[in-house]
């Protein structure tokens, strides 16, 4: 199985929901970045978040004593980009199908080391801001995910997008000023609030990161699929390999991002993309030391990232690249 991360280019959603559900038997909800303010991860928060108005300027996104021009920008283009993959959904007869579809969110802890008090300081430095951020994103998360299914009839997929996670465990968050750190925030206090919102949200939930992935966290997040972008692993290290086994051996899913997210600069004249793309997961699962069954049942495959920044031409050949890559594990995972 293969499906997107979540960003596309341009800044017509019609389109967009057209190359992913056109590409992607697992299709999901789309995010255009281009439009501006409300578009991308952080400004999604502000439709998505509930009790929790913000406002935007030079200083980037901020929580607001008021709902702002930013909280209803934002809700429009969420309400877009539902339109339009329910028009499609509409005329291809997928609605109440069952069918599985995905939404992203970005995660509390970026969020909060993203977006700002109304004082200036990261929200991160406040715990109990944190906390309520948390509390009003797994709410929000829930109205979402209700919405999605009363107007597609979906089985929905969760995606929370943590890129600043490690920063978060690291006490490397940029501060208002030097002199104003940000502590690291224990491993343990991150799973815990993040099971909590996972069990809240009572769907299938997806921890991706386009960073180094943090195996002290996910290996506290059981229930939760992984998502990390394997095409920057230039040799894989005993942490990477041992993490994705130990993920597998519980019985998770790894969604590995193997398509890469941008035009490769030279393409290789053996075998097509999609058949390289699944032979090297083939690879890595033989060097984990797992049964290649799990590439049927356990892993699926994504572009390494967004592809807000990829272009039309390649964004839909490396949907159309994902999309078949994961049918080649699926069908015969021993023939690669």
């Amino acid at each position: 199985m293969g499906t997107g991360i979540g960003s596309m280019p341009g800044t017509d959603p019609r389109e967009a929901a057209s190359i992913i559900n056109g590409e992607l038997d697992f299709a999901h909800l789309a995010e255009l970045p281009a439009r501006g303010v409300g578009a991308d991860m952080i400004g999604r928060m502000a439709a998505i978040l509930v009790d929790m108005p913000m406002d935007a300027g030079t200083w980037g996104y901020r929580l607001s004593g008021r709902r702002s021009n930013v909280s209803r920008r934002a809700a429009d283009f969420l309400s877009a980009d539902l339109d339009a993959v329910e028009e499609l959904w509409d005329a291809a007869g997928f609605i109440r199908t069952g069918r599985p579809f995905k939404i992203q969110v970005c995660g509390p802890f970026t969020f909060a080391a993203s977006a700002e008090l109304p004082n200036g300081h990261r929200i991160l430095r406040d715990r109990g801001a944190w906390s309520d951020v948390i509390a009003s994103a797994t709410e929000g998360i829930r109205v979402l995910v209700a919405e999605t299914e009363r107007r597609l009839g979906t089985n929905t997929v969760v995606q929370l997008d943590e890129p600043s996670i490690g920063a978060v465990l690291d006490g490397t968050v940029k501060p208002l000023t030097r002199f104003d750190t940000i502590p690291a925030i224990p491993v343990i206090e991150v799973a815990d609030a993040l099971t909590q919102l996972v069990e809240a949200i009572e769907r299938p939930v997806i921890l991706h990161n386009c960073g180094a992935p943090r195996w002290d966290l996910t290996a506290r997040l059981p229930g939760v699929a992984v998502s990390c972008d394997i095409t920057s692993w230039t040799g894989e290290s005993a942490a990477d390999l041992d993490g994705v086994g130990a993920l597998i051996d519980r019985g998770d899913v790894w969604v590995a991002g193997a398509v890469p997210s941008t035009p490769p600069r030279a393409a290789s004249d053996t075998g097509s993309p999609a058949e390289r793309v699944a032979s090297a997961l083939a690879r890595l699962v033989d060097r984990i030391g797992l049964n290649r069954s799990v590439l049927r049942e356990n892993v699926v495959v994504t572009p390494a990232c967004g592809l807000a920044g990829a272009g039309s031409v390649w964004s839909s050949k490396a949907l159309a690249v994902t999309a078949k890559a994961g049918e080649l594990l699926s069908a015969d995972p021993d023939a690669l």
